[in-house]
């Protein structure tokens, strides 16, 4: 299993970022996935998440309206479009296989397979 995160970089506030997670090495259509960050210092936040097959989406509530979460089974890949980013975005971003039926999808103890990061850095 893996899944490699791009898309990263630093921006201004107010900009624009997609983050692409490619998946190999299991069956992508058949996990829900999610997006988790993990800021400086702190530990990791449950962002968005999305079921098998793409048309129920979840948000944490200091992203929704500006943050998009998408999949294309077709191609094994999860994305992150994330519009008018604020400092606060400012976090290593994973994305995440839920292999467990624990808790919710926002429940981080479900994923058992995590991507490397990729940086987000929103400064002026």
């Amino acid at each position: 299993v893996q899944l490699v995160e791009s898309g990263g970089g630093m921006v201004q506030p107010g900009g624009s970022l997609r983050l692409s997670c490619a998946t190999s090495g299991f069956s992508f259509s058949a996990y829900e996935m999610s997006w988790v960050r993990r800021a400086p210092g702190k530990g990791p936040e449950w962002v968005s998440g999305i079921n098998t097959g793409g048309d129920s989406t979840y948000y944490t509530d200091s992203v929704k309206g500006r943050f998009t979460i998408s999949r294309d089974n077709a191609k094994n890949t999860l994305y992150l479009q994330m519009n008018s980013l604020k400092p606060e975005d400012t976090a290593l971003y994973f994305c995440a296989r839920r292999g467990w039926n624990i808790g919710t999808i926002q429940s981080i103890n479900g994923y058992d397979f995590w991507g490397q990061g990729t940086q987000v850095t929103v400064s002026s």
